[in-house]
Order: C-alpha cells, then structure tokens, then sequence
C-alpha cells in the first residue's frame, strides 16, 4: 500500500464531500508528523480554509473525522492549531512492509521504451598526466548521477570527452622525445599516464630554467623585470618547439601523429585501469581530436546562416550583449578553434549518435561561464536539449596543505589516494578485529570494498557545489556519517539472516494480515518508504548527497531499533519473523541506495 497515496486520495474526498469542491492537488500538504507529537502523517489545513470557510481547529478535526471513518489507513488522528495529525493503522504498515519485501528495487522506477535519454558527461581528462583527486570527485559524482537518473526511470548514456590535443599534449611529447631515451610502459614498469605525466613536469621543469635564464639576460640589458619575463616565456626555445610540434599536428605530419597516437595509447591503457579500480565508466567515449574540426563546420554554418560574425581579421565571434554577456571568441583569426569550438563539435557528435532528452555536463564550477554560454550556442544552432542543457557545476577539492599544481608534480595522485585508502582500510578493520576467521583473499576483498566505500562516501556526502576538504583519516572510521559506518551496519544485518537461515527460520513471501509493528518498527518501515522520495529528489535536483544522507539515516534508524530490540530472541516466532522481514529489507534498501552511489557493501566485516 502507498500510505501517502492512499490517505491523500482519501483527503481530496473528504474535501469534496465536506465543503462541495474540488481542490488542486498543491493544496492538499502531507507530511511527516514531527516527533514531539503523535501520528505519523501531518495534513496541513491552512490552504483549505479558503474552501472550508471555518476556523483551522475546525476545519482539521471535520476533516479528520472523514477520514477516520472512512479511510482503512487512518486509526486515529489529533489536531493542533492547523495541522492535522494522523495515526496511520497497523495493518497499513504491515501492508507497506509486504509491498516493500515484494519489490527488490522498491522506491526505483523502471526503465521502459519510452523513457527519455539523459546523457552524463563526466571525467574530461587531458592525455599528458594521470588522473588525480579533483578527477576522483569528478568520476563519482557523474557515475552517481548517472546511476540516479536511471533509479528514476530514465535511459542513461554515460559518456567522456578526453582532450588529447594542444600545446600541453605537444609539451609531454617534445619532453619524451627529448629525455626519454626510448622508455615505454613496459620497459619502465609505470602505468602509461603516470610515464607521459612524468614527462610533463620534466617539460615544465626544464622550460622554467630556460625562462629564468633568458630573463636574467634581458634584465641585464636594462629590460623592466616584468617585461624581461613575458618576453623569455615567448622566447624559450622549448616553448616554440612544442608550438612548432602542434603546429606539425595540425598539419598531419606523420611522424608526429604516429607519435601522438604511441603515447596517448599508453596513456588510455593507465586511465582504464584507474576507472577500473574506481568502479566507473563509460557508454561513449569521444575525443577532441576528432569533434574540433565538426566543431570549426558547424561554426561557419552559422555564420552562413548569421548567427554569427566575421571580424576584419578573419576572427568569427558570437554576439551575446542582448542574452546580457559580451562576445564570445568561436574562432581564432588563423581559423584555429577554442574549446568553445570543440564542445559544439562533439554536441554536434553526439546528437548525431543519440535523440538526446537531456544533456549534463559533470565540470568544476570554474567552467560556470563557459556552459552559460554553451547552452545559448547551441540553442542558437538549434539543438532541442541546448537551452536546458544541466552544468553540474562542483566545488574542488582542498587539501590540508593547499591546492595541487599538475605542472608541478604536487598532485594527490588517483591511483595512490585508491592504495592508500584500501591500505588504510586494511589497517583499521585488522586493528579493530574486524576480519576474525578470514581467508587473506577475503581480507583484501573487504579492504578493497570498505577503502573504497570511505572514500566514495566522504566525497560524495557533501554539497557537490561546495569545496571540500579530503580527509583520508576521517573518511574511514566504523562510527558517524561514514562509509564503514553503513557498510557495517548492513554486514551486521547479513550476519543475523545467515544465521536465521542455519536456525532452519524460513522467511515468507508476505507477512499475515494481522501483523502489528512497535512505533519503533513503523519508524523504519516508513524510513523505508521515504526511499522512493530520496530518490525523485536526488534526480530532481541532480544531488548524490541526498542518497548518501538517506542511507546514513536509515542505518541510524535501524542500529537504534537494533539496540533496543532483539530480533532472534524475540518474545514470539511471530515477532522474531517480522523483525526478520524488517532487517532483511533495511539491507536491500541500503544496499540500492549504496549501489547509486557507485558504493559496494560486503556481506561480512
């Protein structure tokens, strides 16, 4: 039974027979009872007194009266000022509680043929260094939002832009070609993006030297220091060689594609096992390479069609003053794209290869003007989704010892924060007896699952708009708004079927009509219930961390319940079975919400 259906087609009755009227739906306000009164729904009469035409006392208690009588939900209910509190019967919940148990993905809609296809993009990684803590958050949250997004019954295509050109890919190359002395993924034991990243710094290193050499020597000869340095960045030997290799690109030389193609190979074999490691992927991947020349196309269709402008140097610019921006560079003057460009092209891709319903772009909220003006462009250029394209725009992620600098090398590493976590992981669960009678597989399997919940769960709890700090040590702790915490929490449950299950206590497809739950055991059926409104408003609103917050409470709820009830040692093989079909199902709805957030959950700990 859907309680909240129920009693509110039984309330929009009781309005038409009491007051003669038919109200919109928005004036009939349920919600959950506050805890320091009785009831479990709360039916807010203020809006009906327009109909009523009686005091709020009044007008809730005529209406409670109705509903009493005539609604099998409804056992009771009280009134205070305006609010009309209901007691939902027993056999109600017993009847939710049967619902829940028959459906294994309770609180989910189905996917069907009809559904609209909403396509993810998320990762957008550069080829010239591995991935690192800010793409971490980047892959779970568009993993999660992907999962999501299919909970509420939409088709779901998840897919990545990798940026494999540009100067920063010319500069990894020119460094290889310069210091690398032939080395390969194999020959040196490193993954391929952690190879081609090396090489980047090396780059930047020896660039940085040549610029600071070349600065002292124009300051030398009397040039202003400020000068002296935008000149000797411009005149660095390494700089005009990696701007010559591009240029090589851009023309086709062979040596320098078939390069190009080498490394970026090593580097997608190193990122595959990255996302391996991280639970995540991808329906569709695309590559700059191939949609900036689409992009550059579909820009002069739309100067054909005046859409856009031509400038005197042959530069092409969208107007946006009457959208209330300023213009927008589409084209540079040697006819050369912007990354502007490049994001029409692979739209333009993209649209060709599916009837996209809804476009999300997963990029730090630093790009909050680029979507801004994306979405006008494509509009403009007549994509049906463009106009409400969503840019899932997130906050970065700090570190205790300050922001990570790529060209540097100072980045928090993805695949050493992955070993890091799992270690810790390991560490702690042997430290707190967690793996009694394990086999060593088993141990790493459940360090691997608890290492990797922490760190899933850490980020994706918080407001993705926020920064965030990433704390390792805080993450992995079996207390609190954790990932163990949850994690535990359902291996415990597993723990009491399995051994409800050798006691020979069979579980039934439906509990009898007669069932009665405790408050306590209402509380967690309804929590339950609340599932499938987490869900709708986590896809509503594009919020992973309204799932991670569900599930924490709902592992609240039931470790309080626990604490205060036996479940095998129940007063009756009645009750014990009920409590049973209750934990059975706290589990499966943890583990569902877990699982939309890329999140496994073991069956021991």
């Amino acid at each position: 039974m859907n309680i909240e259906k129920h009693i509110f087609d039984a309330a929009c009755q009781a309005i038409q027979q009491l007051y003669g009227q038919d109200v919109p739906a928005q004036m009939v306000q349920l919600q959950k009872t506050k805890a320091t009164f009785e009831g479990h729904l709360t039916l807010v009469v203020f809006p009906l007194l327009k109909v009523s035409h009686a005091k709020p006392e009044d007008t809730a208690r005529q209406i409670g009266e109705v509903l009493k009588r005539d609604c099998d939900a409804v056992q009771d209910f009280n009134v205070v000022k305006g609010f009309l509190n209901l007691v939902v019967s027993p056999q109600a919940w017993a009847s939710l509680l049967n619902d829940i148990n028959a459906n294994d993905r309770y609180g989910e809609t189905p996917v069907t043929a009809d559904s609209k296809l909403y396509m993810v993009e998320y990762s957008s990684p550069n080829t010239n260094k591995p991935l690192h803590l800010g793409h971490v958050r980047n892959n779970l949250l568009g993993w999660s939002l992907a999962q999501i997004q299919q909970a509420n019954g939409r088709k779901v295509v998840k897919t990545n832009i990798v940026n494999d050109r540009g100067i920063h890919i010319c500069k990894s190359m020119l460094a290889w070609q310069k210091w690398g002395n032939g080395e390969t993924p194999a020959s040196t034991g490193k993954k391929g993006d952690h190879l081609i990243g090396d090489y980047y710094v090396s780059f930047d290193k020896h660039y940085r030297e040549e610029v600071a050499a070349l600065k002292a020597k124009y300051t030398a000869a009397g040039m202003d220091a400020e000068q002296a340095e935008a000149k000797a960045k411009v005149d660095a030997p390494l700089i005009k060689e990696a701007h010559d290799m591009l240029v090589k690109w851009e023309q086709g030389d062979e040596a320098v594609r078939q390069l190009w193609k080498t490394m970026n190979s090593w580097v997608y074999e190193g990122f595959d096992e990255t996302y391996k490691a991280l639970g995540v992927g991808f329906d569709k991947i695309y590559y700059e390479s191939d949609t900036y020349l689409v992009g550059k196309q579909k820009v002069e269709e739309g100067l054909r069609k005046g859409l856009f402008v031509r400038k005197d140097d042959n530069s092409v610019w969208a107007d946006l003053t009457s959208d209330g921006l300023d213009q927008k560079l589409l084209l540079r003057a040697d006819g050369t794209s912007v990354y502007m460009t490049q994001d029409i092209g692979t739209a333009t891709l993209r649209f060709k290869d599916y009837p996209i319903d809804k476009m999300i772009y997963v990029v730090g909220n630093e790009q909050n003007y680029h979507f801004q003006v994306l979405s006008i462009l494509l509009d403009r250029l007549g994509f049906a989704w463009g106009k409400d394209l969503v840019h899932f725009s997130y906050g970065m992620v700090e570190l205790p010892n300050g922001k990570m600098k790529s060209r540097e090398g100072t980045v928090v590493d993805a695949d050493d924060l992955i070993d890091t976590m799992i270690a810790d992981a390991r560490k702690t669960s042997d430290e707190l007896g967690k793996f009694a009678d394990m086999s060593e597989e088993e141990k790493n399997e459940i360090a691997r699952i608890v290492g990797l919940g922490a760190l899933k769960y850490f980020i994706l709890k918080v407001d993705a708009r926020k920064n965030m700090l990433f704390n390792p040590e805080e993450s992995i702790d079996f207390n609190g708004n954790t990932g163990p915490f949850i994690q535990y929490t359902y291996a415990r449950i597993r723990s009491v079927l399995r051994k409800a299950e050798a006691d020979g206590i069979g579980l039934p497809a439906t509990l009898p009509e007669d069932t009665t739950l405790n408050e306590k055991e209402i509380a967690l059926v309804q929590k339950m219930d609340d599932y499938k409104t987490a869900v709708k408003d986590a896809g509503d609103n594009y919020n992973p961390a309204g799932i991670a917050n569900y599930c924490y409470e709902l592992t609240k709820e039931f470790n309080q319940f626990y604490h205060d009830y036996s479940i095998l040692n129940a007063d009756t093989p009645k009750e014990k079975v009920t409590r049973l079909v209750l934990a059975k199902n706290v589990a499966k709805t943890i583990k569902n919400g877990m699982s939309l957030l890329g999140i496994e959950v073991p069956e021991r700990m």
